[in-house]
């Protein structure tokens, strides 16, 4: 994984640890993942009216 090995996964590992603590880690990680779905439903947002407009101009060119 990005040319990291298993000794270095742990360091940086250890210091989250050491700089979050604990209890903080969990809070984090759920806004990440809420962070993530609310990027991936905007996007599919975008990918719907894209969508959506071209279908339009497709109707509009066969008028």
């Amino acid at each position: 994984m990005f040319g990291l090995g298993m000794q270095e996964i742990l360091v940086i590992a250890l210091i989250i640890l050491l700089l979050f603590g604990g209890k903080k880690i969990p809070e984090l990680m759920k806004g990440l993942g809420k962070g993530v779905k609310s990027f991936k439903e905007g996007m599919k947002e975008v990918d719907d009216e894209l969508k959506e407009l071209n279908d339009k101009k497709e109707e509009a060119e066969t008028k």
